[in-house]
């Protein structure tokens, strides 16, 4: 079992049974070839790279893409059999709510970061971070330019492209945000995300340490720790962020490395069995990820390098 606790569980804890909720295959209407992609608790993210073609959609959860380079040339439809012309610049965002069919032909090279919500994840992020009830996604027109939607989606490429296994935690937090956003902007909310008006409570925030503390190893979700807190996703975040002056992924990734360091410097076990330990998913990724964040390898970390 992976982690620094070694007490044995006849039954699936809450962070086992919070992972089997979790729907890998949210992103299996896209082919695989597009990209590299994580599923969450939260959705799905996809960095796609596709060569000229064309696609046909009718899902059972929401897609959002984001283009990422010009992408002149397109035809596509929503809920139609008309298909629309119109060129896609930089931060064009193509938003295809649940249930509805959507088409896309494109004739040139297409980077793009693809994001998938099941309905009633973004239904709970509503009510909890804007107190709004039913709500239904409005598509803009075809080629709209969304500066925000493309400062978050470059965040979630450079998560899927790093290297590295990607953060799921971090990803997790990045599509939370996406659709407090995409709620703003394309539904018709009107109501403005309340500010966070100070930090955890007392006993929120030990309690959220403790677990931290007790688990860093494993894959957690943004929704699972805010649970712990009583909070919802969105409120989480900015309070977790102001009651220990860094986001819960920063968080967390100094746990990693903090226990990484420790064994590497007892010096008693092959560095990919710490890495594994430490909540990392190779050698390599926690060689990298030590190198961007302690400017050290993990073999200059061990006694004698």
């Amino acid at each position: 079992m992976r982690g620094t606790a070694g007490v044995a569980e006849e039954e699936p804890s809450r962070r086992e049974r919070s992972r089997q909720r979790v729907e890998p295959h949210i992103l299996d209407v896209i082919p695989s070839s597009a990209g590299p992609r994580l599923a969450t608790a939260g959705g799905g993210v996809i960095y796609s790279l596709r060569q000229p073609g064309s696609q046909s959609l009718l899902a059972e959860n929401h897609f959002v893409a984001v283009m990422l380079a010009p992408a002149p040339g397109n035809r596509a439809a929503l809920a139609s059999d008309r298909l629309t012309r119109y060129d896609a610049p930089i931060g064009a965002l193509v938003v295809q709510p649940a249930t509805v069919e959507g088409r896309a032909i494109w004739s040139c090279t297409r980077e793009s970061v693809i994001i998938a919500m099941k309905p009633e994840s973004l239904a709970d992020v509503a009510a909890s971070a804007l107190d709004a009830g039913h709500v239904a996604l409005r598509p803009p027109a075809f080629g709209t330019v969304d500066p925000i939607a493309l400062r978050i989606a470059e965040m979630m490429k450079i998560e899927l492209t790093q290297g590295g296994t990607a953060s799921e935690l971090f990803m997790d937090t990045l599509i939370t945000l996406f659709s407090i956003h995409l709620l703003r902007t394309y539904s018709g909310v009107s109501a403005q995300p309340a500010k966070a008006r100070g930090g955890l409570s007392v006993s929120s925030a030990r309690r959220v340490h403790e677990f931290l503390n007790e688990n860093f190893s494993q894959k957690l979700s943004v929704a699972e720790l805010a649970g712990i807190c009583g909070l919802s996703p969105y409120h989480f975040i900015g309070a977790f962020t102001k009651t220990f002056g860094q986001s819960p992924y920063q968080y967390l990734l100094a746990l990693r490395l903090a226990f990484a360091e420790k064994l590497l410097v007892e010096g008693g076990l092959p560095i990919a069995e710490i890495a594994y330990l430490s909540g990392f998913s190779s050698q390599s990724h926690l060689t990298a990820t030590m190198k961007k964040h302690r400017n050290r390898t993990p073999a200059e970390i061990r006694p004698g390098a």
